[in-house]
């Protein structure tokens, strides 16, 4: 039986709530498929790894103009949080907010409430009149053919002369960039954790009010758009959401899965007549769109011919402009980097190295090498753009400041130790920021350094990516029952626990974390949103280790923060000698550099299990995890895992979850097609898998039991949120570890393999591993010949102009 595979579903990482194209705008009927768009694969160069649907920043803003109005009438200040949304808000926002200020006229003080919410409903029609007349007359200005970029000017001008400097090879003007670098951020103050937050923390975000959906509900039934799009659409623009979909239709685009043609659609049932493809909504909208899509394939931000070749392909006529009125609205931003190339101006300088000097060289000559200095130009969504630079400012922090105990008072410990705990105890004792790479069994390293830190008197602390993981290695630290047996403070935490404040020792009084000692294992699970929080937490003088397998896959988020900090060499790097044992770990190794080798296993650690087509792969699945494992090692059905590459296709995690369960746990499903002791996997946000069990359903949802604690889904999201967790991708498997696995390779995922994805699905194997093998020769050659797909990101750029002499002091 051969199979025809699905449209490309082989996203690893994407959440349950990402669907697929049909057509049609995507309901939760196509929950779990996530199928990149062609656009945006071409501009990234990738397809999406990662999703992270973002709140609506207009909503807020609206919200925020409306709320400032009101509070000039009233002759009061918005409090911080409406302060912080009003930020968001860009020119023609605050044009917006003045101009219903003044409509709005000046309240008397002692007109008292009455006079306030009359104010303030003054405001509000007069920013909705102000908005409409903008648009109105946008609209105008398009009635009649200009020439590209005639009539602007400014920024946008300025931008488009960078665009076409770009294009023609040539230096871009220095002034497209001259504004004034933002202040570093500094984590606020956080107050004191409580442990029941552990809970909140794995919930998921809270459901939209019921007035909203009902309200967006509607626009989308006038729009030919699917109901059970409502909850998503409310969740995704915020307040308001039913507002700003009547007045730009494409605002559809910000809910996860539509694609840009499902969008047109709902907008010529809304506009009629006056939709068209050169409507400057459209363009803004496509633009950020692709800009959400490349940061699912991880990328921080793209270059901008690559953005405005993306643009074409989407049928935006004037591409330029779409990307000038993005900025224009401060929906994106726009980067400046500086390349260094050999023979371009000064000489060509070492990762993190200062340009070399050039002798007798004066102000005038190094300005003009600078101006004759390839550059490239980057377009972002702000978020990213924001906390990598923070990333890079921490960071540079973190090396530059003086630890508060000396390198003296750690030489004991590295004499006791041996091998590569004491060379990583004595790079740790000299530096701030220390980079440790490994496998499985490299872990004793770092966690003999934690013993040390802790003998020592010093504050540290150890965090994990995922639960397993702190299991592992609270389990290598000797402490029974991991962090969250009874001592919330423990030394072994969890990377979300930590920043939640529901896990590790707390924060002090200016909101830094209350240690002296980071050790942060899976380290290349940090997207670069995680990273910057955690580095910006850390107090002045501590010391921050990253620790992981440079082998395994990057990152859900965007970013590829370990990767970029090894190529960067900001810091001394501990590359351990310590193999992973046995056969699995044989193979593995052998994987990391590109060999598929042939290895002895006495013990049946591996077997290679032939298939013809799908049907027989799932068929064998199913045998090998209900029958042939636990017989043979004594492994039960609920301590192995399936692995396969995409949640679609013949073999892909919905097949064989659906045949795992009638094997394993058969019913009717009354829940959403869940029963109590199904195996299923949770994504509270998009890029974040827990692995729980269903315990019972009732009115509130469907309760689970996790790793993390007991949660509730609501039943609007069920579908959204869960799924059967027998089977998983090799991304929702990563950072965690199963006495056995069974692989399942079919045939029609051929052309979703590579070097990172079978590394990290073999190696999620402790005690044996079965490969359910239909892709033939196609195996090897992804060894041997497909790396780690590109991203595009600045932190090397970023860290190299704030560590000007790294590389000198960091051994590899």
């Amino acid at each position: 039986m051969s199979t025809e595979p699905e449209p490309r579903d082989t996203t690893e990482n994407t959440g349950p709530g990402t669907p697929r194209s049909t057509g049609r705008p995507a309901t939760p009927d196509d929950a779990g498929t996530a199928e990149p768009p062609a656009a945006a694969e071409e501009a990234a160069g990738a397809q999406p790894e990662g999703a992270d649907p973002e709140g609506a920043e207009a909503a807020s803003a609206e919200a925020a103009r409306a709320e400032a109005a009101s509070a000039e009438a009233d002759g009061t200040e918005p409090d911080g949080a409406e302060a912080a949304a009003d930020g968001t808000a860009r020119e023609a926002g605050g044009e917006g907010a003045d101009g219903a200020a003044e409509a709005s006229g000046t309240a008397d003080p002692g007109d008292g409430e009455a006079a306030g919410q009359l104010s303030e409903a003054q405001a509000e029609l007069a920013a909705q009149k102000l908005e409409r007349e903008r648009i109105e007359r946008r609209k105008a200005e398009k009635a009649a053919p200009i020439t590209a970029g005639a009539k602007l000017s400014g920024k946008a001008a300025d931008l488009l002369a960078a665009v076409r400097a770009v294009e023609g090879g040539a230096t871009p003007p220095a002034t497209v960039f001259d504004a004034p670098e933002a202040a570093p951020r500094r984590a606020a103050p956080e107050p004191v954790r409580r442990p029941q937050q552990v809970a909140a923390g794995v919930a998921g975000p809270a459901a939209p009010a019921p007035d909203a959906v009902e309200d967006v509900r509607r626009a989308l039934t006038d729009g030919g758009a699917p109901e059970a799009l409502a909850p998503q659409t409310a969740a995704a623009l915020g307040e308001g959401a039913g507002r700003r979909l009547r007045e730009d239709p494409w605002q559809l685009l910000r809910v996860a899965g539509v694609r840009p043609e499902q969008a047109d659609g709902f907008a010529r049932a809304l506009l009629g007549p006056d939709c068209s493809p050169d409507d400057e909504r459209r363009g803004r909208a496509v633009t950020v769109w692709l800009l959400e899509q490349a940061a699912l394939a991880g990328h921080t931000a793209l270059d901008l011919p690559a953005l405005t070749a993306a643009l074409g392909r989407q049928s935006v006529p004037d591409a330029e402009t779409a990307v000038q009125n993005t900025l224009a609205e401060g929906e994106a931003l726009a980067f400046q980097d500086a390349l260094d190339e050999p023979g371009a101006g000064r000489p060509a300088s070492a990762p993190g190295q200062s340009p070399a000097p050039v002798p007798g060289a004066d102000a005038d000559e190094d300005e003009a090498d600078e101006a004759s200095r390839p550059v490239r130009v980057l377009v972002g969504l702000e978020r990213h753009a924001l906390a990598e630079e923070s990333l890079a400012d921490a960071l540079a922090r973190v090396v530059n400041s003086p630890a508060k105990d000396s390198a003296a008072a750690w030489e004991p410990a590295a004499a006791a130790a041996t091998g590569g705990t004491a060379e990583l105890i004595r790079a740790v004792a000299g530096n701030g920021l220390v980079l440790h790479t490994g496998g499985e069994a490299a872990r004793a390293e770092p966690a003999g350094l934690l013993a040390a830190a802790r003998t020592l008197g010093l504050r540290a602390v150890a965090a994990c990516h995922t639960p397993d993981g702190r299991r592992r290695l609270a389990a290598l630290l000797g402490e029974e029952g991991g962090a969250g047996a009874g001592d919330d403070r423990s030394v072994v935490v969890t990377v979300r626990g930590l920043l939640s404040g529901a896990e590790g020792p707390g924060r002090d009084v200016e909101g830094a974390f209350a240690l002296d000692l980071l050790v942060l294992f899976d380290a290349p699970q940090l997207d670069v949103e995680s990273a910057a929080m955690l580095a910006e937490s850390l107090p002045d003088g501590a010391r921050l280790v990253l620790s992981g397998d440079p082998g395994v896959l990057w990152s859900a988020g965007p970013g590829r923060v370990f990767a970029d900090l090894l190529a960067a060499r900001v810091s001394p790097q501990i590359a351990s000698r310590t193999p992973d044992p046995g056969p699995i770990g044989e193979l593995v190794s052998g994987v990391g550099i590109g060999e598929l080798n042939q290895v002895d296993a006495p013990g049946k650690e591996i077997v290679i299990v032939p298939v013809r087509d799908a049907g027989e792969a799932v068929h064998r699945t199913v045998q090998l995890l209900a029958e042939s494992v636990p017989r043979a090692f004594g492994v039960a059905p609920e301590e192995a895992v399936v692995i396969t590459p995409g949640h679609g296709g013949a073999a892909g995690t919905r097949a064989l979850n659906a045949a795992l369960k009638e094997r394993l746990n058969p019913g009717p499903g009354r829940f959403g097609g869940f029963d109590p002791g199904d195996r299923v996997a949770y994504s509270p946000e998009p890029g974040r898998t827990v692995p729980g069990r269903v315990v019972t359903a009732d009115a509130d949802g469907l309760h689970l039991s996790c790793a993390e604690g007991s949660v509730v889904v609501p039943r609007e999201r069920v579908e959204q949120a869960v799924r059967h967790g027998w089977a998983l991708t090799a991304h929702q498997a990563v950072g965690s570890r199963w006495p056995a696995a069974v692989v399942v390779l079919p045939g029609d995922a051929a052309q979703a393999l590579s070097r990172p994805w079978v590394y990290t699905a073999f190696g999620r194997a402790e005690r044996h591993l079965s490969v359910v093998h239909g892709v033939e020769q196609a195996l090897a050659r992804a060894v041997a010949e497909v790396p780690a797909k590109r991203r595009t990101t600045r932190l090397p750029v970023l860290l190299r102009t704030q560590v000007p002499a790294a590389a000198e002091q960091a051994p590899v």
